[in-house]
């Protein structure tokens, strides 16, 4: 039987009234996505112990940080906005610590929309807060009334966005009013969409492969085409994990 990569992913936390009603969840297309791209997905609970952290990353390949909420900004010094819609303490606690671990470890790591977020801003990039105050000329990237708003793409030809898109017309789903803005070292940008914006970065160190979305190609608003990047991915981490077994 083909080697399948275990990737572990992060969840939403939802409280309940009550600490009995809590729970967690995942949205389907991200583990349908990693299971039909060739892994096989395990969810991480927010669990806050850094030790337990580290315990579910010695069993896995890989992790695919989630989607969801707004991280807060004062955890990094900065105001919040109106407009913003926060994270649960518990799964940005959670979802921080793990992002460190991560990155302290070199584990492979794709971030999606929040994900992306979360990546850049653990490694010392920094956020756009509400686009359309602090880019007013910016094309709309979020349409309330429309969950298949779309806008184009522009990627870097030498990157995993290149590999997946090659010089065909690219439109992605676009659901988010913040955005990266100041790049983390060790990333570039490697996606824009027309107007500037930042909306793929991948990791220029040599051990650690690392990118991220902020556009969501495990989203049923997706293409055929955004979906090979899990496929590009998954591929990318069995490649790590053959060497890594052979190193052994």
């Amino acid at each position: 039987m083909r080697y399948k990569p275990v990737v572990g992913m992060n969840a939403e936390f939802v409280a309940g009234p009550r600490e009995r009603s809590s729970y967690c969840a995942v949205w389907a297309g991200y583990f349908d996505c990693v299971f039909q791209a060739g892994g096989i997905p395990v969810i991480f609970p927010p669990i806050p112990e850094l030790g337990a952290v580290h315990q579910m990353l010695d069993r896995v390949d890989a992790v695919v940080l989630v989607g969801g909420g707004d991280l807060d900004p004062v955890r990094d010094g900065y105001h919040r906005h109106p407009s913003m819609r926060l994270l649960h303490p518990r799964r940005e606690d959670f979802d921080r610590m793990l992002a460190q671990a991560i990155a302290s470890r070199r584990i492979p790591v794709f971030g999606i929309g929040a994900g992306m977020q979360l990546l850049n801003v653990s490694q010392g990039g920094n956020l756009i807060y509400h686009i359309p105050e602090e880019h007013p000329d910016a094309l709309p990237h979020w349409d309330p009334s429309d969950a298949y708003h779309r806008h184009g793409l522009r990627v870097v030809p030498d990157s995993l966005l290149g590999r997946v898109y090659g010089e065909s017309e690219i439109r992605v789903n676009s659901m988010h009013h913040m955005a990266v803005d100041e790049i983390a070292p060790g990333f570039r940008a490697t996606a824009y969409s027309p107007d500037g914006l930042v909306e793929a970065i991948e990791s220029t160190r040599e051990d650690w492969f690392a990118i991220g979305t902020q556009f969501h190609p495990e989203s049923d608003s997706a293409s055929a085409l955004d979906f090979r990047i899990f496929e590009e991915f998954v591929e990318g981490v069995k490649r790590r994990s053959a060497s890594v077994r052979l190193a052994a």
